[in-house]
């Protein structure tokens, strides 16, 4: 691998992607997956028959709307503060319920992509115009730090989707412990945690034959070339899916077929592929009730109570700080 060191990189983007490539093994960061084309492949991947999980926690909510709704809103005012908010179309669930019940809350959506934001906020003024929103742009960890400014009135904060499960178990404490440490007393957290099952099941979720997720991976490389002036070729990378029943992790990557040269110009780098050497791109961590308790108490937090879907494969729980 030839490289030209850079001191200053244009973006956090380019600087990302120069340390995961010169690194070994090799590894790009999936939060990058998401520009706009990104978004509307994930979207496809949320409504395929093979990705359960938003069919389960839609179902979820649908089924429990007025308890956890009761549970994590405030009748004298709240703020709904969602991380990584997406489309909405299962936050709707819960912010109908509580402008029927006229609860007086603001909700507040937070994703690192503008457009999807920009998408939800329209189709909230369509669809449900009486809710209060005011999207936030940015990372999860860079919006936790200005979580403590909503402080003069009770906060429910929204993790759905298991979008903790692209964190290791070490990260997903240090997350839960931010957002610990934004809480107050009677500030309530309800987050999606996708379940343990059948492997099979789980690995026909990221790997599913009309080849979305594939598309949605590699459009890391595609972004790569868009805007750092790659040379990727797709057609010479095959995407992988593995699962570990005994961790409950399952990670993607993208394979090199052959022995090949990329350069990407922007960051001065040439990265050399032997064959079937592996970009990791992905991980997607599975849980059962003990890793989640653990989880909580190492962050500060414990749970209240929790709500499954009926084949138990998916988990919504609420916490509280400890």
């Amino acid at each position: 691998m030839k490289t030209t060191p850079k001191t200053m990189f244009s973006s956090a983007f380019a600087e990302d992607t120069y340390k995961g490539l010169t690194s070994f093994p090799k590894y790009l960061l999936s939060q990058y997956i998401y520009d706009e084309k990104g978004d509307k492949l994930f979207q496809q991947i949320m409504n395929m028959p093979e990705y359960y999980l938003t069919s389960c926690e839609f179902n979820i909510l649908k089924s429990n709307a007025e308890e956890i709704a009761g549970s994590i809103g405030n009748k004298d005012g709240f703020d709904l503060i969602e991380l990584g908010a997406g489309d909405g179309k299962k936050t709707k669930i819960l912010l109908q319920e509580f402008v029927d019940k006229q609860f007086n809350f603001d909700y507040l959506p937070i994703d690192i992509s503008q457009s999807v934001l920009q998408e939800l906020e329209a189709s909230l003024n369509r669809e449900i115009p009486q809710v209060n929103v005011r999207a936030q742009q940015g990372t999860y960890f860079k919006t936790l730090e200005k979580l403590s400014d909503y402080s003069s009135r009770n906060k429910a904060i929204l993790v759905l989707g298991s979008n903790i499960g692209n964190l290791s178990h070490e990260k997903a404490v240090d997350f839960l412990a931010n957002i610990a440490k934004a809480m107050n007393e009677d500030d309530k957290l309800f987050m999606g945690f996708d379940q343990k099952k059948h492997p099979q099941k789980i690995l026909d979720a990221y790997n599913d034959p009309a080849g979305i997720t594939e598309a949605f991976n590699k459009n890391l490389l595609v972004r790569i070339n868009s805007e750092l002036e790659g040379n990727f070729d797709l057609d010479k990378f095959l995407h992988w899916e593995t699962y570990n029943p005994e961790t409950g992790t399952a990670r993607s990557f993208l394979v090199s077929k052959e022995d090949q040269k990329v350069t990407i110009k922007k960051i001065g780098l040439e990265v050399i592929f032997k064959a079937w050497e592996s970009i990791h791109t992905e991980i997607s961590q599975k849980y059962d009730d003990s890793i989640v308790n653990w989880l909580a108490d190492e962050a500060g937090l414990k749970v209240e109570t929790s709500f499954g879907d009926e084949m138990k494969c998916y988990k919504n729980y609420i916490f509280k700080i400890k």
